[in-house]
């Protein structure tokens, strides 16, 4: 099933794991299940250290290689942080921008977070910008207006133009690794709010921006989640660690496209 010809995209956040040695080894098992797929879009998000060796492995494939942050500034004394051109030149097609860890651990702002966006944008790179609502704002009615704001804030500025370079990912951080979880129906209820306020902000460009479900996404869930009208793939956490997990969902993905 074709969305609005938006091709499903599975990408998996490796978070802080695998060592580049590590990392070599998975994308070899990955790429020799997946690494000829046309029809799903595929990504993978390994840390920094494994970026370079990614890249390479990845060269002949399909898979498409992405970043987990960047810094918005082009070079300079930024002790520790990486820039669009550095990931530009290691062939990153995406980057992660405004995960819920990053808010939570390093204080992101939406304003922090829109400027990386912009920058991302400026340097050809699509960014997957993360938004989602913690159980308290859930719970407390808020979890509307906390993802419009975090939408609102991290695309300012973005014209209709670039509309079809973003990616969202929709992660209801009060569902990973707590035990809770979204059914289908409610993933699809917050999905289909971003949608609204993609195309009020791009017009019809909106319908054809992909939003990823980010809420602990495996292949027990996947078939349904992915059955729902506004979810074009996920951001994978755990699962796309293994290869055999993250292939499972990458074959999912196809049975529907």
């Amino acid at each position: 099933m074709q969305k609005n010809n938006r091709k499903y995209l599975i990408a998996g956040n490796w978070k802080m794991n695998k060592t580049a040695a590590e990392a070599r080894e998975l994308i070899k098992e990955i790429n020799a299940v997946v690494g000829q797929k046309t029809d799903v879009a595929v990504a993978v998000c390994p840390p920094f250290t494994a970026l370079e060796s990614a890249a390479e492995l990845l060269k002949d494939t399909n898979i498409q290689l992405g970043a987990q942050n960047m810094y918005p500034k082009a070079e300079g004394a930024y002790t520790g942080e990486i820039s669009a051109v550095m990931l530009r030149e290691l062939y990153c097609s995406f980057v992660i921008l405004g995960h819920s860890e990053r808010r939570e651990y390093f204080g992101e702002s939406d304003a922090f977070i829109n400027e990386k966006v912009i920058a991302a944008l400026e340097s050809n790179l699509k960014p997957i910008l993360c938004v989602g609502e913690t159980l308290s704002q859930r719970e407390s009615g808020e979890m509307l207006s906390v993802i419009e704001t975090q939408m609102k804030g991290g695309l300012k500025g973005v014209g209709e133009d670039n509309g079809e370079n973003i990616v969202i990912a929709y992660e209801p951080v009060w569902a990973i690794g707590t035990g809770k979880t979204a059914t289908p129906e409610m993933a699809q209820e917050v999905h289909a709010f971003i949608r609204k306020l993609l195309v009020e902000q791009f017009g019809e460009t909106g319908t054809k921006v992909r939003i990823l479900y980010g809420g602990s996404m495996k292949p027990e869930n996947a078939s349904e989640l992915l059955d729902q009208s506004d979810i074009d793939g996920g951001l994978i956490g755990g699962a796309a660690l293994k290869a055999k997990s993250f292939a499972e969902l990458v074959t999912i993905a196809q049975s529907k496209s």
